[in-house]
């Protein structure tokens, strides 16, 4: 038997917007429990007692080693455990390799890599900690992991060096983390997005936005957070899903611009 919705205590990172904010309201909307672990402090502590006592927020920076080891105690004290993480939290900074102020700066290239990768792999060592400790279903699972890549993962534009590479990481670990996990029963799955219409994009011009959206396939339109959060509910579920990355772009494939 898979896993329930309703028996689900997720951790979601970057859970107080976008992605991560969708599919938190989206789980604890059919029954789960979830944790926001983020850094906006005000908007993660609004929707917390918004969604009433089911949904916690834990400050942490998914950066450092001790807030989100601090945030994961915290959670796993309030619900029992952790059986599923969605790593939301991230940034999409463009940068050109050589622009008119010169090379890119590698502070510049270290933090895009440090917030999206590190910090995802940060989140995935500790939850994968806390899974271990709870008992199995009947299918021998205990739980599923999350992750969220990009298309640009692999065709990212220019300007997206550092973010395209960031990404790529987090693709490629999926299938290493999903093989030593199995001997855990936890599952590990990464979902690339497409165009979503998400706070990232809301700073956009509207014409850029009416274009972008124009450039997807079908449907002709920005992606919407609900539909990310419905891929991830159907992730936990399907326990055949596992060590593989989805794209979730309706057929988008960027360009070099």
């Amino acid at each position: 038997m898979s896993m329930q919705i309703k028996d689900v205590i997720a951790v979601i990172t970057g859970g107080a917007s976008g992605l991560g904010e969708a599919t938190t309201r989206s789980l604890i909307a059919l029954g789960a429990k979830a944790a926001i672990l983020d850094i906006a402090g005000e908007r993660g502590e609004k929707i917390a007692a918004e969604l009433g006592p089911n949904c916690l927020y834990a400050a942490a920076d998914v950066t450092s080693d001790e807030q989100s080891r601090k945030a994961m105690e915290k959670i796993a004290a309030a619900f029992g455990t952790v059986n599923v993480a969605v790593n939301c939290a991230g940034v999409a900074d463009p940068g050109k390799v050589l622009s008119k102020k010169g090379p890119m700066s590698l502070e510049f290239f270290s933090r895009v890599v440090q917030i999206n990768l590190v910090g995802t792999l940060n989140i995935i060592r500790l939850a994968v900690e806390q899974m271990t400790k709870n008992a199995p279903n009947e299918e021998g699972e205990k739980g599923v992991i999350i992750n969220t890549a990009s298309v640009a993962a692999f065709d990212g534009q220019i300007g997206q060096a550092a973010y395209s590479a960031s990404k790529a990481g987090v693709a490629g670990m999926t299938l290493p983390i999903a093989r030593e996990c199995a001997d855990y029963g936890v599952r590990v799955m990464t979902i690339a997005p497409g165009l979503f219409d998400t706070p990232m994009m809301a700073g956009l011009p509207e014409s850029v936005r009416v274009q972008l959206a124009q450039t997807v396939p079908f449907p002709k339109r920005l992606g919407r957070a609900a539909e990310y959060a419905a891929l991830a509910r159907h992730i936990i579920e399907n326990p055949m899903l596992n060590g593989e990355c989805i794209r979730l772009d309706g057929s988008l494939r960027m360009t070099a611009r």
